[in-house]
């Protein structure tokens, strides 16, 4: 386990993320069973057998909870956009990062499909989702930049800049056609046709 500069975490810090972790686990199972909205701060404190006040030490809302982890998601999302091959275009090297970070996440696909729906059916998760991806976009422009000719150049930015934007709101766009049809209908499949209709094409 290493902080953000890669260096190994201290004690302290990793007895802190396990917690985070052990508060993270049992929320996700209240919201599952209760709903988002039903559940309260309260009722996640005394499932983690802490007071409320502990708990707002570790996540000062019920969206911290459920968002935690989408910055480290990023993190995710570049290292697996920095190995994609440098020959590779730029649509087929983000599909396959996010291909990556899809399948990395340690839920199966009941459990995911149910976290998914509560983001896309709750404003304030859909709100606080999308500052988080906006965080993800600035961390894969640069690879982006550099694949489309010069990663200092403004031009290349802003190219870079309106692929990675408009491929995470494709991601978006299938998750929520996959959580719409219950499942039935791949996300792989469905960013696909996204990606092919922003881009004009047939997949």
């Amino acid at each position: 386990m290493e902080d953000q500069q890669g260096r190994p975490a201290g004690l302290r810090e990793r007895t802190r993320r396990a917690v985070q972790a052990e508060i993270v686990a049992a929320a996700m199972r209240l919201f599952l069973e209760r709903g988002f909205e039903a559940t309260s701060m309260d009722q996640i404190a005394i499932e983690v057998g802490m007071s409320r006040r502990s708990l707002f030490r570790y996540f000062g809302t019920k969206e911290d909870i459920v968002l935690g982890d989408h910055a480290a998601h990023g993190q995710v999302l570049r290292a697996a956009l920095e190995e994609r091959p440098a020959h590779e275009s730029p649509w087929q090297a983000l599909r396959a990062a996010l291909v990556k970070l899809l399948r990395s996440l340690p839920y199966d696909s009941e459990d995911f499909l149910k976290i998914t729906g509560m983001l896309h059916a709750s404003p304030a998760l859909r709100a606080r989702r999308g500052e988080k991806q906006q965080q993800w976009t600035e961390l894969l422009v640069p690879d982006i930049a550099a694949r489309l000719g010069d990663a200092d150049d403004p031009r290349s930015r802003l190219r870079a800049h309106a692929l990675v934007a408009c491929a995470v709101a494709c991601s978006d766009v299938a998750l929520e056609a996959w959580v719409g049809s219950g499942g039935a209908v791949g996300v792989e499949d469905a960013f696909d046709e996204a990606v092919a209709a922003v881009r004009g094409r047939s997949v």
